[in-house]
């Protein structure tokens, strides 16, 4: 985490409530979130784990309800937001220098997602499994204090998960908080799990 943020990163969601279209998606939905907490958030297909990230990224709006943050965002979800034509590494440190993360930001995250081999290959030669990499190393570069990772072990083999599970707990470590969107249950020590219903209601 950033040592330039002069508070701890917190996260607070209030009786929030989501309408997509004519589609009621979450409902009285009220947690919150202390520096050092990951928050492991399950539910199926359609229950609105996607919409809790992206609301909490400011991609999307409540309906009624609030949300409050303190410390900068990073979100990894099915959207890579790498230049396919930049080279791997180039694309990287485009993103660390916009959120303004230190000079070896970059270098940490491919090392952390074992990424330094493909750092001169172009984004768009990279498999699925190598982009999802990618995806979360630009979370890792780009220091922000609050992680929100949408299914990010899908595509990934055992060693990826491995290191995305260090990765998570190093940051919460260190006071930062991570949102976890997933289908399985938690595979590391959690401070909250988080049920969606298909009512988008939590249990």
């Amino acid at each position: 985490m950033s040592s330039r943020q002069a508070s701890l990163p917190s996260l607070r969601l209030d009786n929030v409530a989501v309408m997509r279209g004519n589609r009621l998606v979450l409902r009285g939905l009220s947690v919150a979130v202390r520096a050092g907490d990951i928050i492991w958030i399950r539910g199926a297909n359609g229950c609105g784990k996607s919409t809790l990230l992206r609301l909490v990224a400011g991609l999307l709006t409540v309906t009624s309800g609030s949300i409050h943050s303190e410390g900068r965002i990073a979100l990894a979800d099915e959207n890579l937001a790498l230049d396919a034509n930049m080279t791997l590494e180039t694309a990287l440190r485009f993103w660390a220098d916009m959120d303004g993360a230190c000079a070896d930001a970059c270098d940490a995250a491919l090392t952390d997602m074992d990424l330094q081999d493909l750092a001169h290959i172009p984004v768009r030669f990279l498999s699925t499994g190598q982009r999802k990499r990618a995806s979360i190393a630009r979370v890792l570069a780009s220091q922000a204090e609050i992680w929100l990772m949408d299914e990010p072990y899908n595509g990934l083999d055992s060693a990826s998960c491995a290191r995305l599970d260090q990765a998570m707990l190093a940051h919460a470590a260190l006071g930062g908080i991570v949102l976890v969107a997933a289908h399985q249950p938690p595979s590391i020590n959690v401070a909250h799990s988080l049920l969606l219903d298909t009512q988008g209601a939590a249990a």
